[in-house]
């Protein structure tokens, strides 16, 4: 790799889109952002914005076929404001893979063997590793040359103890479908934890972390010294909190009885947990603010699904707690964690004698910073960390590669 090689693009390729971010990893700095979006449809839209030339957003809308057509564009708009991907500058390319079994612990520069094993996880991620082999095949052939890395979603979890990870079902069947818990957005996890140790003024090994991801999709971890020891999703990423449509911990058995009573069958069923349930089945939004919105005005079903959020989320910070023994912090990010201060206070109203507060006026500012929001008697502090997926993707890719 030549030494003026220092840029990172990211890609986190969907089934019809594909978010990218060029960094400069001498700094961490944004080179340009953006979006393609609706891809395969004929109101195809590329959002792109050159942070380093200080240039205003572009948005062009009109057919984009596949994954190809749309790097492509991408690759244009880059170039465009001299950020092409012929550049020398060009390290190597990260991309966000969400699901990497036990296999893949860390990130991986990608070859024709990690390709067939990212293949092979398929049937326990069918939604996202497709599109995520799709991205990296594009990429391939845009720089065969150039190393590409796979960062994995589920690779922070993979430290879990046996005892938290495994399912109390029959062994063999277990191992023969890989059935167990993976859990998600671990790329958030690990960059939070290390972030709100920073925040503490310590280093990760010494600090125990409670990790509350709060977006749409929403998941908590137990951190112990850097480590993830139990995480809320599990073989997919509906198991575990309240989320925008997911419904999160269920009675497996729910699953049985709409089949046998409901006559529903089993792509209902998934339809029904995964797009249909949470707060967006509780009460028809799943756009936290607009719930808050009805609950001033009195709205009873907006008020429950909060309620039931709320309530979810304090049994984990409770069974996390219990998990780690001692905990250092508790830390809010994602959309909904990072910007729904009610969400913060109602989590940790009550659990006072866990040590845990929130001080009313530092959780009301607003800040794009890591950020304490717990008063200063707290034996527990609470923060608010911004995540940043993209950079995280960036720093493990540009490490690995210039190892």
């Amino acid at each position: 790799m030549s030494a003026t090689a220092t840029r990172v693009l990211v890609l986190n390729s969907g089934s019809s889109s594909v978010k990218y971010q060029l960094l400069d990893m001498t700094d961490g700095a944004r080179l340009a952002v953006g979006l393609v979006e609706r891809i395969g449809e004929e109101t195809s839209r590329l959002a792109h914005t050159p942070l380093a030339t200080g240039g205003e957003r572009r948005e062009t809308e009109g057919p984009i076929a596949d994954h190809t057509a749309a790097l492509k564009a991408v690759a244009k708009e880059l170039a465009a404001d001299g950020l092409g991907l012929d550049s020398p500058e060009l390290a190597a390319i990260g991309h966000r893979v969400v699901h990497g079994g036990l296999k893949f612990t860390e990130p991986t520069v990608i070859d024709d063997a990690v390709l067939k094993e990212i293949e092979r996880l398929i049937p326990v991620a069918p939604l996202h590793n497709p599109a995520n082999i799709t991205g990296i095949r594009t990429a391939q052939a845009l720089r065969p040359d150039l190393p590409q890395v796979a960062v994995f979603d589920t690779a922070f979890h993979t430290t879990m103890p046996e005892y938290a990870a495994r399912y109390a079902i029959d062994v063999a069947t277990a191992d023969a479908h890989r059935i167990r818990r993976y859990g998600f957005h671990g790329t958030s996890h690990a960059y939070v934890s290390r972030k709100t140790a920073e925040l503490l003024g310590k280093a990760p090994e010494e600090v125990n972390v409670i990790v509350l991801h709060l977006g749409n999709g929403a998941s908590a971890s137990a951190v112990r010294g850097g480590r993830c020891v139990d995480t809320s999703m599990g073989l997919t990423p509906l198991e575990g909190l309240v989320m925008g449509t997911r419904s999160g911990d269920i009675d497996p058995a729910v699953t049985f009885h709409l089949k046998r009573v409901a006559g529903m069958d089993e792509d209902e069923v998934d339809t029904l947990l995964n797009k249909k349930s949470g707060l967006i089945g509780l009460c028809g939004d799943n756009d936290m603010r607009e719930i808050r919105r009805r609950i001033d005005e009195g709205d009873e079903r907006a008020q429950l699904a909060f309620d039931i959020y709320i309530h979810r989320l304090k049994k984990y910070i409770g069974a996390y707690s219990a998990v780690l023994g001692r905990v250092d912090a508790v830390a809010f990010t994602a959309g909904v964690g990072e910007n729904a201060a009610p969400v913060r206070e109602a989590a940790i109203a009550g659990l006072e004698e866990m040590g845990m507060a929130v001080d009313a006026s530092l959780n009301a500012l607003r800040s794009g910073e890591p950020r304490l929001i717990s008063p200063d008697y707290a034996r527990v502090a609470v923060a608010v960390v911004p995540t940043d997926e993209e950079l995280e993707i960036a720093q493990q890719t540009y490490a690995l590669v210039n190892a």
